[in-house]
C-alpha cells in the first residue's frame, strides 16, 4: 500500500491492436521505414469518365443510315440522262438544217395517194467551197458543166401506208419531161432554172405523184458527212476510173473517204459503168444504202467520235422543205435502212433506152399506179 494509506490505483491496460485491425496510438509518432519521415497526403480522388461527346445535331436519336442508290435508281437517272439528250439534239437539229419552199400548191396538183413520198436531191452546187476544196473533191469547172445548180441525183423515195415494201425511184438527170412554162428538156434543167420549186413540180407532172417531203445535199455537204462517220464501207467489184474527171478507186472490200465516195456516185464515164447514167444511179441507190446503214449503226450513234461531228455536220449539210421536221426526216432513215438487205425494192423508172432519155410509157404507168395504190410493182416495171 501506498504511504499515505489509500490503495493504489491501477492504470487500465492497454492492449495493443491486432494487426490489420484498427489503429495504433504509435502510428502519428513514427513513420514507416524509408520514408524519411516525409508527411503521407491523400491522393487525387478517382477520376469520373466523361460522357461521350454529343455529335452536332444529336437529338438523341439513333442516327439514320445513308440510303445507297440502287440499281433501279440509277437506271432511272441514265434514263433521264439520255433522254434528256436527245431533246437537246432534236431541238438543235430542228432549228439549225437548211429550209427552203421547195413544196408549193398550184392549179392541177395531184392529189394525195397512198404512202408518203420524198423528192431527194443531189445538188452539184460549188456554193461554200474554196479552190481548194473544189480541187479536192474533183467537182470539176461549173461554167463547163452548163452553169447554174443542177442535180446529178433526183430520186424518189415512197413509203407505203401498209405493209409492202418501200421503193427507191432513181429518175435518170437527162430524162426529156415536160417543165412548166418551160417546154421540153431534160428533167435536171428544171433545177438549174427554177431551183426546188419547178423541180418539184416538174417531177410531180411526169409521174403523177404527190410529192410530200423535200431533201438536198450538196457535193460539200454530201463529202463532209461520209468523211464525219468515218468512210462508208463498200465493196467495189471491178477498177473504176473516170476519163473525164480522173477518179480512181481500186476492186475490192474497202471504206470511201469523202473525195472517193462522191467520185463511186457522180462517176458515168467509165468501162466500170458501160451504161453511163444507168449504172450511175444504181451505183447511188446502192451507196445510199450503205450510208443510211452506216449513219444508223450503233458504232455510229454510241461513238461520240462519229456521232458529234455528223451532228455538228449535218445541218450546213442538208436542205428541207419549210414543212419539214426531224421527226419526218427520221422515218425516212428507218424506212431505207433495208435498201443494202433488200427490204426496199430499188429501181430506175423504165426507159426505152440506154440513154435514159426517154420513159417507157406502159412500163412507168404500171410502176407509179402500184406506188399510188401502194401495191406491189410488178417485176416487168422493174429496172435494176
Amino acid at each position: 500500500m501506498p504511504p499515505s494509506g489509500r490503495p493504489r490505483r491501477h492504470q487500465p491496460a492497454q492492449m495493443m491492436p491486432l494487426p490489420g485491425r484498427g489503429s495504433s496510438p504509435y502510428d502519428e509518432r513514427t513513420t514507416p521505414m524509408g520514408h524519411g519521415g516525409a508527411e503521407r497526403r491523400p491522393g487525387p480522388p478517382p477520376r469520373r469518365p466523361e460522357p461521350p461527346a454529343r455529335r452536332p445535331m444529336d437529338d438523341g436519336r439513333p442516327p439514320r443510315r445513308r440510303k445507297r442508290w440502287g440499281f433501279g435508281k440509277v437506271l432511272l437517272t441514265l434514263l433521264t440522262v439520255f433522254v434528256v439528250f436527245l431533246a437537246g439534239v432534236w431541238v438543235y437539229l430542228e432549228f439549225s438544217i437548211n429550209r427552203v419552199d421547195a413544196l408549193a400548191d398550184y392549179s392541177g396538183r395531184p392529189v394525195a395517194a397512198e404512202g408518203t413520198n420524198w423528192l431527194i436531191v443531189g445538188s452539184d452546187s460549188r456554193d461554200g467551197l474554196t479552190p481548194e476544196e473544189q480541187e479536192k473533191l474533183v467537182t470539176g469547172d461549173s461554167k463547163a458543166a452548163g452553169g447554174g445548180k443542177r442535180t446529178d441525183t433526183i430520186m424518189v423515195a415512197h413509203i407505203p401506208d401498209n405493209s409492202t415494201k418501200p421503193t427507191l425511184l432513181s429518175l435518170p438527170r437527162d430524162s426529156q419531161v415536160a417543165i412548166p412554162g418551160h417546154g421540153k428538156n431534160k428533167i435536171n434543167a428544171a433545177f438549174s432554172i427554177g431551183g426546188p420549186t419547178l423541180l418539184a413540180q416538174t417531177v410531180e407532172g411526169a409521174t403523177g405523184l404527190r410529192i410530200d417531203h423535200y431533201a438536198e445535199i450538196g457535193f460539200g455537204g454530201f463529202a463532209k458527212i461520209v468523211d464525219a462517220i468515218g468512210g462508208v464501207h463498200m465493196c467495189v467489184e471491178k477498177p473504176m476510173e473516170d476519163t473525164m474527171t480522173g477518179i480512181k478507186i481500186e476492186p475490192g472490200c474497202q471504206d470511201l473517204q469523202g473525195p472517193q465516195a462522191l467520185g463511186f456516185v457522180r462517176m458515168r464515164h467509165s468501162a466500170a459503168t458501160p451504161r453511163s447514167d444507168l449504172d450511175r444511179v444504181a451505183n447511188q441507190r446502192k451507196f445510199i444504202g450503205a450510208l443510211v446503214s452506216e449513219i444508223g449503226s450503233p458504232g455510229t450513234l454510241l461513238n461520240p467520235f462519229s456521232l458529234f461531228p455528223l451532228l455538228s455536220t449535218a445541218p450546213d449539210a442538208l436542205t428541207m422543205d419549210s414543212g419539214d421536221h426531224v421527226h419526218n426526216l427520221v422515218g425516212l432513215a428507218l424506212a431505207m435502212r433495208g435498201i443494202s438487205s433488200g427490204g426496199v425494192v430499188t429501181t430506175t423508172v423504165p426507159v426505152t433506152s440506154g440513154s435514159a432519155e426517154n420513159w417507157d410509157k406502159t412500163k412507168s404507168k404500171l410502176l407509179f399506179d402500184a406506188l399510188k395504190n401502194d401495191t406491189e410493182i410488178p417485176d416487168s416495171a422493174i429496172l435494176t
